[in-house]
């Protein structure tokens, strides 16, 4: 056995997810998961995340991300610690730990590009012993890549299929699509929001930290001159490579369209409506005829999926589940195989993806 922990926290920052994984290259199945765990963020932690995420952030941000670093990092350890006490192994048996850590600051299109994730590897290194690898985004970017997404070649290395497209389509905080035609080059980029504006907007009027299953979207209904507004973002438009984050879709970038004006439950139904229709024109760009796989927290939510459906007639829509990952955990498993591919040397960018000049190894690696 070979075995890696993934760890992942993703933009709507409502938990650490770590799994176990055995990689096995010379397998016919090559990433078997073995046991998962999920540790929900202290309520301090999680708004301390958002306040220094915001492009508008005025305190003292090199004090703040440098203490929250420190105390995500902690928080990492201690997952990976539950993570081993639940499933019997001990940290002996790990060959290294793959972090993504937590996105604070996603600007690829900078002088000089960059992306921000903390969650100290150091400290999970020195706290559970283990190799760690993190810090995966900056050599692709270095190279003229976007640094995102990178777990299309995942989803390549576990979906593909030789006698049929696929779309996966991660509907975390940002939706990205990874279309994987039968043969041919594999392409993938993120669409916009998904849960992120929704989870900001019945935060602001409910004071809920989602809509569970799109609930109070569906009680709402769709702006037509508010969604052609949103259609309108420049972002849209952009011709791929392409990805983007919090620092573009927030409640700042929402408000500018005098969305107050309109009853929230509409507004609401209209951010769902534009995910389902973002993602949806971005899947049809590419393919006619494919299983959609979804992952991601917004596979669960039963208006958002009926909503992809209506917009991709046609198309078989399926999560990961039926494909026995449930969505949850897709993203984690990315960054277990990641640290397997830097352990031995391999490539983990797929420059058609990223944009990068060429394929690099991704991720730097801590000592414990």
């Amino acid at each position: 056995m070979a075995l890696y922990i993934g760890l992942m926290s993703g933009t709507s920052v409502d938990a650490i997810d770590a799994v176990l994984c055995d990689i096995d290259n010379s397998s016919a199945n090559p990433i078997q998961l073995l046991h998962t765990k999920s540790v929900p963020f202290p309520k301090v932690i999680q708004q301390q995340i958002h306040s220094l995420s915001n492009a508008e952030y005025a305190h003292d941000p090199i004090e703040e991300m440098a203490l929250l670093d420190r105390e995500l990092g902690e928080l990492f350890a201690e997952s990976v610690d539950d993570l081993l006490k639940d499933s019997g192994h001990i940290k002996n048996d790990i060959l290294a730990i793959g972090s993504h850590g937590q996105t604070i600051r996603h600007r690829p299109d900078a002088y000089h590009p960059f992306s921000i994730q903390i969650g100290n590897p150091h400290t999970i290194a020195a706290r559970t012993g283990i190799t760690t690898v993190a810090d995966f985004r900056t050599r692709d970017m270095v190279y003229g890549g976007q640094g995102a997404p990178l777990v299309p070649a995942f989803h390549q290395a576990i979906f593909h299929e030789p006698e049929q497209d696929r779309v996966i389509v991660n509907l975390g905080g940002i939706a990205n699509i990874t279309y994987l035609p039968a043969q041919g080059e594999v392409l993938g980029y993120d669409t916009g929001p998904a849960n992120t504006v929704m989870d900001q907007w019945i935060g602001l009027h409910q004071h809920k930290s989602f809509d569970e299953n799109g609930q109070w979207a569906s009680q709402g209904k769709v702006i037509p001159e508010l969604l052609q507004e949103l259609l309108s973002d420049d972002y849209f438009a952009q011709s791929y490579p392409k990805s983007t984050g919090r620092e573009h879709f927030n409640l700042t970038w929402l408000k500018q369209f005098d969305v107050d004006s309109y009853a929230p439950e509409d507004v609401q139904a209209t951010l769902l409506e534009l995910t389902a229709k973002t993602v949806s024109q971005a899947i049809q760009q590419h393919t006619t005829d494919a299983t959609v796989i979804l992952c991601g927290g917004g596979a669960y939510n039963s208006a958002l999926v009926d909503n992809l459906q209506q917009n991709l007639k046609g198309f078989t829509i399926q999560t990961s589940q039926e494909f026995g990952i449930a969505p949850d955990w897709i993203e984690a498993m990315a960054f277990a195989w990641l640290a397997h591919r830097c352990l031995n040397r391999l490539s983990g960018n797929l420059p058609a993806v990223t944009g990068a000049k060429r394929p690099t190894i991704l991720g730097a690696i801590f000592s414990p």
